[in-house]
């Protein structure tokens, strides 16, 4: 269709429809395996603490407010540094299927036994 604008010679032409095109479905890369949240929080609390100890957050409340929660839910996460290097390393080197959604909920009474023979033994219980 031409349109003349104005009779100034000037002629724009627009077709009548546009083609569609139908979209491209995204293409959806296979999901993985998800991490465990009871290592993701035991690798956060590993940050926090090397933070910490390098000076960049003075305390729980600067790393609460860097993650945007409360300074409580920092102290909960960094009670999973009290666990057992056994423990620890554990969840850090892949739990059994068994055991891949544990939360750190579960784990907390864990950690907050103070002999990490103890601690095995709970652990060995879950």
């Amino acid at each position: 269709m031409n349109t003349d604008i104005n009779g100034e010679g000037l002629a724009f032409e627009f077709p009548e429809a546009l083609p569609r095109k139908a979209p491209k479905p995204a293409e959806e890369s296979p999901p993985g395996p998800a991490c465990p949240p009871t290592l993701r929080l035991l690798a956060l609390a590993h940050r926090i603490d090397a933070r910490i100890k390098a000076g960049e957050f003075k305390g729980y409340e600067d790393a609460a407010k860097w993650l945007g929660v409360s300074r409580a839910r920092v102290s909960q996460i960094m009670t999973l540094l009290l666990l057992s290097p056994a423990i620890q390393e554990a969840i850090l080197t892949g739990l059994p299927p068994r055991l891949a959604k544990l939360t750190d909920k579960r784990v907390r009474p864990i950690a907050a036994t103070a002999d990490w023979s103890r601690q095995l033994a709970m652990w060995a219980k879950l």
